[in-house]
């Protein structure tokens, strides 16, 4: 049976926040949320299709929920959206309170901030808050969910819960999960450039080599339309890796602690407006995708051959 095509639209983006851990109780607490001057947050509520939609900010993942939600609803403000509410879930329990399915159900968007992605899985999980949002996700055209860092990571069904940055490509650097599946196919990484997490994506993907790895940059993310074109938005850049045709892979095999290696992982480096099939595999240079891109040594030879 042919898989359904979601009619709604995920924004993932990287993210350029604090994750609201801090261990040192000295720490002066900050969030930051500085894609919104780079026109990404204008572009979740463009893709709603409305000037001024209903949007429900989930805090869950975050440790400093208050001042998130004091930042998304002044951010908002800023682009003439005063509908705001914000779903502080605490627990299993709260997810399941009448008052917040039926706010579910009137939202245009639902944006999730950073912080801990296993807290979203771990709260939502198998609850009728996250089959109905499942459900308007596949049958309401122009509805969003839309997440940063941690709320971008858990939108695969493979999450990346964790993992060292000095110890990459060791085997067991990268701690894996299940997250709330809204999208399958791929697994998603965030604060990707800045932070150096090329070794424990490639960890991720050669674990999975069957799904698409996506690497969000700082201010920067991904609209993905019928669960699976990707167009990049923001000002940074978004690495795909694509594990398909990897000749060798000991990333199953290896045991914890000892190096991986991987043989033709393929890379994609995509700017602003590009965009990336995922079924298909391709890198285009825009959403139109009427022309695959050519290579300059194909191209002298096109033209030496003519």
């Amino acid at each position: 049976m042919k898989a359904l095509k979601p009619l709604g639209k995920l924004i993932a983006i990287g993210g350029n926040e604090d994750k609201g851990t801090y261990p040192n109780p000295r720490t002066k607490k900050k969030y930051y949320l500085n894609f919104f001057e780079l026109g990404i947050l204008k572009r979740v509520v463009t893709e709603s299709g409305k000037t001024d939609p209903r949007i429900e900010v989930i805090t869950t993942a975050s440790m400093i929920p208050e001042e998130v939600a004091r930042i998304y609803v002044s951010s908002f403000a800023m682009l003439n959206c005063l509908n705001v509410g914000i779903l502080d879930v605490r627990t299993p329990e709260d997810a399941q309170q009448p008052e917040y399915l039926a706010r579910l159900l009137e939202a245009d968007i639902v944006m999730m901030s950073g912080g801990n992605q296993s807290r979203l899985k771990m709260m939502f999980g198998e609850s009728e808050f996250l089959d109905r949002l499942t459900t308007r996700y596949f049958t309401e055209p122009n509805f969003v969910i839309a997440g940063t860092s941690a709320g971008a990571m858990a939108m695969s069904h493979i999450m990346i819960m964790g993992g060292s940055v000095p110890d990459a490509l060791m085997k067991g650097a990268v701690k894996m999960g299940t997250g709330l599946s809204l999208i399958r196919n791929v697994v998603i990484d965030s604060h990707f450039v800045k932070r150096g997490r090329f070794g424990r994506l490639m960890e991720a993907v050669g674990l999975h080599p069957k799904i698409i790895g996506i690497g969000l940059g700082e201010d920067t993310g991904v609209l993905i339309t019928e669960g699976n074109l990707i167009e990049t938005i923001g000002s940074n850049l978004v690495i795909i890796m694509d594990g398909h045709n990897l000749q060798h892979n000991n990333a199953a095999s290896a045991k914890k602690g000892t190096t991986l290696s991987m043989e033709n992982m393929t890379l994609h480096v995509l700017a602003k407006g590009n965009t990336y099939d995922i079924q298909e595999r391709k890198f285009y240079v825009d959403k139109t995708k009427s022309a695959p891109t050519v290579s300059p040594e194909a191209q002298t030879a096109t033209t030496a051959t003519a």
